[in-house]
């Protein structure tokens, strides 16, 4: 069998594996790239495969990062099934035309300005159309329940504990005469999160595929709930608004259940919380139609008649001018919006009309990738472009990542040590190089599970518990990409030898470490102003 590696290697989006076995060809994600311009650029790039080829989509679960290019695969001739959770299902409709909306808006916007320098028109990535045409091949599946796709494969979708209806997936694949078994972790979600259940634990695997968003990290261990509370408070008092930044699935329903049960405890006023996104106001919907994915305590909330999301002043606005209506309220209030990395979406204008105000906060609840303008502003922006104007940084600025949807590297840790085998390899994928590279040394260390952090493009040739890698020849088709990949390699080699000399001074030579910070700080002020606007 073979596996290839067409997203989420060395970088958080884009998620994407293909395996190859005889003539089955599955696909595992089809995610859309998010972040920066030469980042989101390769969303127009075309598939590294014949999308009329592939005999099947296993779909983790419903970011858009895991399956925002599935209506572009479909429309490129794929016309076979996409397994994936009955909630994931639910949510890709909405997600997927919502998805669709932002191609067709941000291709007629190239296009008003393109036309006034004579480029040539530019076409949506993929039309509503597109779209909803790719829902109809679909086909919800069960947690826990054995699938078989081929005399030669079967699947199993087990709760990642990410989002509702988010997946591990195994897949056992046979061929002649022997099982190989492969795990993919999709994102792993953090035990104790609220409304859904935990992560399941697997036994048993002899590759696997994992996310290191969190890699390199531990969340902090502190009261959230408190420091969300204090946050809200002390905005209010100097009668500010607070901004949220939040994925429209998951993080937005996170954040309302803190909410409600902060105000019920009476630690923070019943002040007015608006949704500010029809998405994440659809989203909320199917959370609540779901509650056979609910966990215990939510269901015995439930069962007591008092529901995670109830509060008193909880608006939703739909329409256009509900939205812009909230530039001119008289008092403070909790605005939550998509996106999550505030890249996209109604929550630029609320940044845009916020950002400038001293009195008001932002509020970042997850990870932000790099280049999004939510990474610019967590790491101190002064000044920042919006809709095409420059915005004075002015708000308070916060990040509380105990509400991240991923588990950290401890809880990533703990996870791969439930084998009672020690797996053939360890692929570490959906993780910027600087959080997977520490967290296989960690997984070397801890574990001793042998381990590989795949490029983009490259492919693993895997038979029984022997594999080994054919690397991308990616670069044998695009010469500057070989050109990159060179540079970034030797920047890789370079910044672990720096690293250690770094390492080497602060525990030798202390009183230099000043020095060594302020070279640092003007190196990165440097890299950042250069690369930023990428």
């Amino acid at each position: 069998m073979r596996l290839t590696f067409l997203g989420a290697a060395r970088m958080v989006t884009g998620s994407s594996f293909l395996l190859e076995v005889g003539e089955d060809k599955i696909l595992i994600d089809c995610g859309m790239f998010q972040g920066s311009k030469a980042i989101s650029a390769l969303n127009r790039r075309p598939f590294l495969y014949d999308p009329t080829s592939v005999t099947g989509v296993l779909l983790s679960h419903a970011h858009i990062d895991h399956s925002g290019l599935l209506p572009k695969l479909c429309k490129e001739g794929f016309k076979g099934p996409i397994y994936a959770t009955k909630v994931t299902t639910e949510l890709c409709r909405i997600m997927l035309a919502d998805s669709a909306h932002i191609q067709e808006y941000d291709a007629q916007l190239a296009n008003r300005k393109g036309q006034r320098a004579g480029k040539i028109p530019l076409e949506p990535i993929y039309t509503l159309d597109d779209a909803y045409s790719c829902l109809t091949q679909f086909k919800p599946v069960a947690y826990n329940t054995e699938l078989v796709l081929s005399p030669s494969i079967t699947v199993r979708f087990q709760d990642a504990g990410h989002i509702l209806g988010s997946s591990v997936i195994e897949i056992w694949v046979t061929e002649q005469g022997k099982t190989t078994k492969l795990l993919f972790s999709g994102d792993l979600g953090q035990p104790d999160q609220p409304i859904i259940k935990d992560p399941t634990y697997v036994d048993e695997a002899d590759y696997i595929i994992t996310e290191s968003t969190y890699g390199d990290r531990k969340h902090e261990h502190y009261d959230k709930e408190e420091k969300f509370a204090e946050i809200i408070n002390d905005t209010i008092a100097r009668g500010g608004n607070i901004i949220i930044p939040s994925f429209a699935v998951g993080r937005t329903q996170a954040v309302l259940y803190y909410i409600s049960k902060l105000q019920k405890a009476g630690i923070i006023p019943d002040i007015k919380v608006v949704i500010d996104s029809p998405l994440a106001i659809s989203a909320t919907d199917i959370f609540m139609h779901n509650t056979q994915d609910f966990d215990s305590e939510v269901l015995e909330m439930l069962r007591n008649q008092a529901g995670p999301l109830d509060m008193p002043n909880l608006i939703f606005t739909k329409t256009a001018e509900e939205s812009k209506a909230l530039n001119s309220l008289d008092e403070p209030a909790v605005i939550i919006s998509a996106s999550g990395m505030a890249d996209a979406g109604r929550i630029l204008h609320h940044l845009k009309h916020n950002l400038w105000r001293p009195e008001s906060s932002v509020l970042f609840v997850g990870y932000q990738a790099q280049g999004s303008l939510g990474r610019r502003l967590i790491e101190g922006a002064r000044r920042v472009k919006i809709i095409g104007e420059e915005i004075s940084v002015k708000a308070q600025i916060h990040n509380i990542d105990g509400f991240s949807a991923h588990a950290d590297q401890d809880q990533l840790l703990n996870w791969l040590g439930h084998f009672k085998k020690t797996p053939s390899n360890i692929f570490i994928v959906h993780g910027e190089y600087d959080m997977s590279e520490p967290f296989a040394r960690m997984i070397e260390s801890n574990l001793g599970y042998s381990t590989y952090i795949p490029r983009y493009g490259d492919a693993a040739e895997i038979n029984g518990r022997e594999w080994s890698i054919v690397e991308s020849d990616i670069a044998t088709i695009e010469p500057a990409v070989k050109e990159l990949y060179e540079y970034l390699q030797q920047l890789e080699t370079d910044y672990r030898a720096y690293r250690k000399r770094l390492e080497h001074i602060a525990v030798t030579d202390a009183g230099r470490i000043p020095e060594v910070l302020n070279r640092l700080g003007k190196v990165y002020s440097y890299i950042k102003k250069t690369l930023n606007d990428l």
